[in-house]
């Protein structure tokens, strides 16, 4: 498997995870960013487990911490890691409007950028490097990672199906529209959204484990309003009232500006802004909607149909 069509697919699934863990807080109108920051913790907090290397004071390359977990233990640590942080997190802002979500998020995006700024362990600006390969051979380990990349996407995909289709899912749907009519009819709005900021911090930091595979290093570069910007372009351009539109945007979002002249790669950011400018003014809800899949669903069901007499 050659290196860009390697990166091409892992990116596409992780970022796809990362719209999906913004999706479920929002699904009850709650913008959570610190699914993105618990994808940054998790992903030094691997680095650590793994034994990743930093810089040395005088630029000799170090190990960090001699730990050499291997990948299904580094995977289930930060996934509990961030999943903790996530439910510590939501006593306070479980029932919270957006904005205070929005404002908590950022907050903890730009804290953890400094610590990492200024932490020797963790490779001040530099960052960890170096991540152990799960597969000595650097094809056995790209093909490994790709395999349990798209595992886990399908695995996070029939999850979230099954939330949608739960009293739970629909609970969220009425928190979306009217939280007034969520407490008349009996909903704990507190209870809702502490469970969705726990398992949006948990996709969050699977995301970021399995980005630090990919990569082999992490960074506080990371953590920009760029990362954040794609994120919500795939969120919102796919739509952002069913988890399935982001299927259609992470690849066609994250592709299209690889294919672009060299000369107007630098302008991809501003793409993506135009996209989601575009999208929120012309057609709020996104590309896929909730009416889309059910004329998509009929369609299938009449051609099923067809076939059958």
């Amino acid at each position: 498997m050659s290196g860009p069509l390697f990166y091409y697919l892992s990116f596409t699934a992780i970022f796809l995870l990362a719209s999906w863990a913004i999706y479920l807080p929002y699904r009850m109108g709650q913008l959570h960013f610190l699914a993105v920051a618990n994808m940054v913790i998790s992903a030094y907090f691997g680095a650590i487990l793994s034994g990743a290397v930093v810089s040395g004071s005088q630029g000799e390359a170090s190990a960090a911490i001699g730990l050499h977990w291997p990948f299904p233990a580094v995977l289930l640590a930060a996934v509990l890691l961030s999943g903790l942080i996530g439910f510590l997190v939501s006593l306070g802002l479980g029932d919270a409007p957006c904005f205070a979500v929005v404002i908590v998020g950022f907050t903890f995006m730009y804290l953890f950028k400094t610590i990492a700024e200024n932490t020797a362990v963790l490779g001040r600006t530099m960052g960890m490097f170096n991540v152990p390969r799960i597969i000595n051979s650097n094809q056995g380990n790209r093909i490994f990672l790709v395999l349990i990349i798209y595992l886990i996407v399908i695995l996070m995909g029939f999850l979230i199906h099954r939330f949608e289709k739960s009293s739970l899912g629909r609970s969220t749907s009425v928190i979306f529209v009217d939280r007034d009519l969520a407490f008349s009819l009996g909903i704990d709005v507190k209870k809702t959204g502490m469970i969705l900021q726990t398992a949006s911090s948990a996709l969050g930091g699977l995301a970021g484990v399995l980005y630090l595979y990919v990569t082999r290093s992490i960074s506080p570069l990371f953590i920009t309003f760029r990362n954040l910007g794609l994120f919500m372009t795939i969120l919102f351009v796919g739509g952002h009232t069913t988890p399935w539109g982001a299927l259609l945007a992470a690849p066609i979002l994250w592709g299209l500006p690889l294919i672009l002249p060299e000369g107007l790669q630098p302008w991809k950011n501003v793409f993506y802004a135009f996209m989601l400018i575009f999208i929120i003014l012309v057609k709020p809800e996104g590309i896929i909607t909730r009416p889309v899949l059910r004329r998509i669903s009929r369609k299938i069901k009449e051609l099923h149909g067809e076939k059958s007499e």
